[in-house]
């Protein structure tokens, strides 16, 4: 959603775009499976990004208008984004990789953020500091980078903050979503199939996150957003109360129950809910995403061994028959 624009997409690869303030609406299907959606700030255009690796965009003013292929990548895209003034591409894939280029001119690669160990699972364009970045990973990390010139300038471990609430040490600290508040500076981020809110503060200046608080939660979260004046919306996997509000108040952020758009929204959701009822108790799509590694060394060496044994027992062998042939010839020139 982007000024006033909403796009939607489905697994069976089709998309939809409406406008709230215009009378525009727009069906069309796309190339493959989308992993992210942008709306341009001209709002001119949609770039789709695809399980692929491909990014397509497809025209707003000319809706019967095919896609067009505007960049690729060797592996899946799992998110991108654009610069506030779409002079920037940013994308971002499983093989740890961020690439920046540009929008008209997708082929002119301006930089590439190296650094994540893992598969880069979101990434964010900070708006009121558009030189800088927000990154996560399946390495459990959160970064923050100058994009322009591929820069990291911070890096936060997500396990050193997120773990010290959990007995858990193999737990995976995976951010599926980040919201923003330019009211403050404030980042709150999700992490994969974990009930709870972190919620950092952007020190631009310092180039650095630093953490706040966080909001722990009874059930799954799907999704957060901020508003203008901070309040935090958060969409949970309950079927009870599917929506939470949380405001502001003295450094802390605590929860709102008798807000009149809360009460509203929330009636909507429950009046709704089954069409949320498929996504209950769903698995983590990002596990699949990590790359299996495998220590061969010794089976290698061990087959190896083996083969070296073969071999010279295979020596032996012909070594001995040659033998038993020479013994046999001399024995025949003897009998002459």
């Amino acid at each position: 959603m982007c000024l006033g624009w909403i796009c939607l997409t489905e697994d069976a690869r089709k998309s939809c775009t409406l406008s709230l303030k215009h009378n525009y609406f727009s069906f069309r299907p796309v190339n493959r499976r989308c992993t992210s959606l942008i709306i341009t700030a001209a709002e001119d255009k949609i770039l789709v990004a695809d399980k692929s690796g491909d990014v397509y965009s497809y025209s707003i003013t000319e809706p019967q208008a095919e896609g067009k292929f505007e960049l690729g990548h060797l592996s899946m895209l799992l998110d991108a984004a654009l610069s506030p003034d779409d002079r920037y591409i940013l994308t971002a894939d499983r093989d740890e990789k961020i690439r920046v280029s540009l929008t008209k001119a997708p082929y002119n690669i301006v930089s590439y953020c190296l650094g994540h160990e893992e598969f880069v699972s979101r990434i964010f364009v900070v708006p009121n500091y558009p030189d800088l970045l927000l990154s996560a990973s399946g390495d459990c990390t959160l970064r923050l980078w100058k994009y322009e010139t591929g820069e990291e300038v911070y890096c936060c471990q997500l396990s050193s903050i997120c773990g010290s609430e959990t007995t858990k040490t193999d737990q995976k600290y995976i951010v599926s979503r980040i919201a923003y508040c330019c009211q403050g500076s404030y980042v709150a981020i999700l992490c994969d199939c974990i009930p709870t809110v972190y919620i950092f503060q952007l020190d631009a200046i310092a180039q650095q996150l630093v953490y706040r608080e966080q909001i722990s939660l009874k059930h799954k979260c799907w999704d957060i957003a901020f508003e203008e004046t901070g309040e935090i919306w958060i969409l949970q996997e309950d079927s009870e109360a599917p929506l939470q509000l949380y405001r502001p108040c003295d450094g802390q952020w605590k929860s709102v129950t008798d807000d009149e758009g809360l009460q509203k929204m929330s009636k909507y959701l429950l009046d709704n809910w089954a069409a949320f009822e498929g996504f209950v108790g769903a698995e983590s799509h990002y596990s699949s995403l990590y790359k299996a590694s495998f220590d061969n060394t010794a089976v290698y060496l061990q087959r190896k061994e083996e083969r070296i044994q073969r071999q010279k027992k295979k020596r032996q062998n012909l070594q001995h028959d040659a033998n038993g042939q020479t013994k046999k010839i001399k024995t025949e020139e003897s009998s002459l």
